[in-house]
């Protein structure tokens, strides 16, 4: 296993479909106040944005604990969540005092991410046509792992590039830590897309939502992505592509034509990476 990540969650083999997916959202899966405040959360913001006035805070959901129920099919996962924001991420996650927050909320709540803001990301393994796996480069201007190799996703928003008719339903495969900050988990999606490699190049080329976030799209052959972890792109590739990969190889979906049934609602990926 890569110590890049770790594996929290992994769905039964195929994927979960969302019928299959519950949520439950409460303040009571909000992460805890900081010990002496949140002064030191403002702090970072007002840094971060002297150096990066491109950024800006919203609203993002807050993993709190995932529980897969196997006892009688189908299988049900529940998401228990809290709110959250970007801000709070930056100030927390990405701190330089991370480390000791994950330790003290050992401490204090026997929960090792209670103080930490902990958005939940999602991506997708999303299998062109002809069975290219669709990666994309992150610029040098998002926060985040600026210049690697992800797959598509960000947050859950309800804006895609490519038309929702040409996705299939997403099957959720696993839920994936990113353990350079500070554990915060993504939700790891299939999607097959009904488009070759060389039309989806096409829409990305036309731009979309947070085009700027991406420089380049790659294709890599679905064959190949059983050995990627043997390859020199492996070291390009981002955590969460990383933890995407790691659970699609798993258990990989059905291919060549999977999952042709479509979406009647706003799908996982988007062609720009957020954050």
């Amino acid at each position: 296993m890569d110590p890049e990540v770790s594996l929290l969650l992994l769905c039964p083999l195929g994927g979960l479909s969302q019928e299959q997916v519950a949520v439950e959202l409460s303040p009571a899966h909000d992460r805890r106040p900081l010990p002496g405040g949140d002064k030191s959360i403002t702090a970072i913001w007002e840094t971060r944005l002297q150096t990066q006035p491109w950024i800006f805070d919203a609203p993002k959901f807050r993993l709190h604990s995932a529980t897969l129920a196997s006892r009688s099919p189908p299988p049900q996962l529940l998401l228990n969540l809290g709110l959250t924001s970007y801000r709070d991420f930056l100030g927390t996650n990405w701190s330089s005092s991370a480390s000791w927050l994950r330790q003290q909320g050992a401490t204090d709540w026997g929960d090792k991410q209670a103080y930490l803001a902990d958005p939940l990301g999602v991506g997708a393994t999303l299998v062109t046509a002809d069975d290219f796996l669709v990666l994309l480069r992150r610029s040098q201007q998002v926060a985040e792992a600026p210049g690697m190799v992800d797959v598509p996703g960000g947050h859950p928003e309800p804006q895609v590039n490519l038309p929702l008719h040409t996705l299939s339903q997403p099957l959720l495969l696993g839920i994936a830590c990113n353990e350079t900050s500070a554990g915060r988990a993504s939700a790891e999606f299939y999607v097959q897309c009904g488009l070759t490699s060389e039309e989806v190049r096409n829409y990305y080329m036309s731009g979309g939502p947070e085009a700027h976030e991406s420089t380049g799209i790659i294709f890599v052959e679905t064959q190949r992505v059983q050995r990627l972890q043997e390859t020199e792109m492996w070291a390009q590739l981002c955590p969460s592509a990383k933890g995407a990969i790691l659970l699609y190889n798993r258990h990989p979906p059905l291919q060549s034509g999977a999952g042709k049934s479509h979406l009647t609602q706003p799908s996982v990926p988007t062609l720009s990476p957020q954050l």
